[in-house]
């Protein structure tokens, strides 16, 4: 960002400060996960984010340049943006963000992988884009919400969560506890796995944990639960016999920023039918 040294010695002059106060939060913001530009957004900086990844929101599309995929980037278009600040998430984008930082960009990395984590993640973007007070009321929001989607209801039932299908890739920290929030037992709840290699099963292994309800979200590729019952073995699961295979958008559960409140409130919804749907059947 170019200084404006005439200003900056006017200032100095006349009000005893340097003049560089005027432009004290990044600008000019590249967001390189969906879920941080809907953060920005959400806070009310919409307008200074230039740049974003194609798994952006797409209501965000219009007017902004698109650099790259989530494990992709296109280097020479965003560094013509200008930006004074890079949001990257997880390991994934590890590699970009030390190519950014090679390239004298200011980035900032973030790593959320739980519910506790998106609340963090949203006050610290906050903090850093000067809109702290924002950060504070849109974490309360979200944590209110999660809170109205609480279920201690017995029976809970066995759930699995597909987050890719080759190999297979059960859900990811937040999903996990998503699941118990709503009412339901993740059958392969991993909290120490954050790498999706971490989180890898065998299709012997979803047959013997026998889930009562599967949940499939891919990441930028289309779900056809008809593909996922005819999977050798799997006719024996209960979710399979009794048709309890539910497709969730990737943008409503698997971005960590609050717009999993959407895939959090379907989840909701469909546990509490199996509920109402298990009370008139005995199930093991």
């Amino acid at each position: 960002m170019s200084l404006n040294l005439e200003a900056a010695e006017k200032g100095s002059k006349d009000q005893r400060t340097g003049g560089f106060m005027e432009h004290r939060y990044p600008e000019r913001i590249v967001c390189l996960s969906g879920e941080s530009a809907d953060i920005c957004h959400r806070l009310g900086a919409g307008d200074r984010v230039v740049g974003l990844s194609a798994f952006a929101p797409k209501a965000m599309h219009a007017g902004r340049a698109i650099v790259g995929g989530f494990s992709t980037l296109n280097m020479a278009d965003l560094l013509s943006l200008e930006p004074d600040l890079v949001i990257t998430f997880s390991d994934v984008q590890a590699q970009i963000s030390a190519d950014l930082i090679r390239n004298h960009c200011t980035v900032l990395a973030t790593n959320q992988r739980s519910l506790r984590g998106i609340v963090q993640v949203i006050l610290l973007i906050g903090r850093v884009i000067g809109c702290a007070a924002e950060a504070e009321k849109l974490a309360s929001d979200f944590d209110r919400q999660l809170g109205n989607f609480r279920c201690d209801e017995q029976p809970r039932p066995r759930v699995y969560f597909e987050e890719w299908d080759e190999p297979l890739i059960t859900g990811i920290g937040w999903v996990s506890e998503a699941i118990f929030l709503v009412g339901g037992k993740d059958v392969f709840s991993l909290p120490n796995a954050k790498a999706s290699l971490e989180r890898r099963v065998e299709a012997a292994a979803v047959c013997r944990a026998d889930p009562q309800i599967i949940f499939v979200s891919w990441c930028g590729k289309p779900v056809d639960p008809g593909k996922i019952a005819e999977r050798p073995g799997w006719c024996s699961i209960a979710a399979i016999r009794d048709k309890n295979i539910y497709s969730i958008n990737s943008e409503d559960i698997l971005q960590p920023g609050p717009g999993v409140l959407a895939g959090v409130s379907q989840m909701a919804e469909i546990i509490e039918r199996w509920r109402r749907q298990a009370s008139s059947v005995s199930y093991p």
